[in-house]
């Protein structure tokens, strides 16, 4: 998942499989590895907060974490359970958890986070610990949409991936107002599930996905898509599973695994270029810029943090 970086330039990700929210320090080339409670193997996304503290989400044991590490403290947020028909079969119900997925947090400190189970969007005021749940249809569906990512633009919209659908959408969350729109098949053909999305420095939003190696521009305005497929000639998977805005106003950052390399995409000339990643087949991921304008990315084959800085 996207690693984060804090305000003292450490590094900060999930270990799925150890049930570790771990940090690495650049400058004493040291990792520190926490457990955080009730942890179940579903540590997914983190972000850093303004004032220090790191969010995370436990797909699998269903909460929102917060975790202080000036006093090495953790409070969590407890999700409730969706109700759901066993498709197995249709006589019983099964009792799942919403399945956070991805977080960002607003200019009022509020986590957004996204609800692959339930089908929908979620935010916890972390001021008051309430959450606030925003279903993506109408009537309710479950484990059909699996929102996956999102992002907040400029105007204060959340974004959104739906990857059970091919569609992003936004939400306004003064009015409810909610709206999707249908990614393209691509060159081949290909019916694209959307990933990643983040809230572009051009006002677009830029979306990846996790079966090619394309990313896809949306303009909000138009409501038009374009596609530019990243060169990907080596035997990694599918997928650009890691997208971060650069420091300047006209590039954004990728991992294509299929390339095994980290990727600068220029906005203007709408061209990659690409910087190998010396591990052999070393799956990177997530990604993050540090005020220092270096590259952290995490090598999920290899399990090993990667990091580039660009001349």
């Amino acid at each position: 998942m996207r690693p984060a970086i804090d305000q003292q330039g450490r590094v900060w990700f999930s270990e799925m499989g150890q049930n570790y929210l771990t940090s690495f320090d650049p400058r004493s080339k040291a990792f520190s590895q926490i457990h955080p409670p009730h942890a179940q193997g579903g540590l997914m996304g983190v972000l850093v907060a303004s004032d220090s503290s790191i969010w995370y989400v436990e797909q699998s044991a269903n909460y929102i974490g917060c975790y202080d590490p000036v006093r090495k403290h953790f409070t969590t947020y407890q999700l409730p359970q969706i109700t759901t028909t066993d498709q197995n079969n249709k006589a019983h119900t099964l009792s799942l958890p919403v399945a956070p997925n991805e977080l960002i947090a607003d200019h009022k400190g509020n986590i957004w986070f996204t609800e692959m189970n339930a089908d929908a969007l979620g935010m916890l005021n972390s001021k008051t610990g309430t959450f606030t749940h925003y279903p993506l249809t109408m009537p309710r569906t479950t484990q059909t949409l699996s929102p996956y990512s999102l992002t907040i633009d400029k105007q204060g919209l959340i974004w959104f991936t739906e990857s059970g659908t091919g569609k992003i959408g936004s939400l306004d969350s003064q009015t409810g107002a909610l709206h999707t729109y249908n990614l393209p098949a691509d060159a081949q053909s290909i019916a694209m599930s959307p990933m990643e999305i983040i809230s572009g420095p051009d006002g677009s939003l830029w979306i990846t996905t996790f079966n090619t190696s394309n990313l896809i521009q949306f303009n909000p305005h138009t409501a038009n898509f374009a596609i530019y497929p990243a060169p990907a000639t080596g035997k990694g998977i599918n997928g650009i599973y890691g997208l971060v805005a650069g420091p300047s106003n006209n590039e954004l950052w990728a991992t294509v695994s299929a390339a095994n390399a980290i990727m600068r995409f220029d906005i203007s000339s709408k061209s990659f270029t690409s910087y190998p990643i010396p591990t052999p087949n070393s799956t990177p991921l997530g990604i993050a810029i540090a005020p220092d304008h270096a590259l952290w990315f995490t090598e999920s084959a290899a399990n090993q943090l990667g990091t580039l800085q660009p001349s």
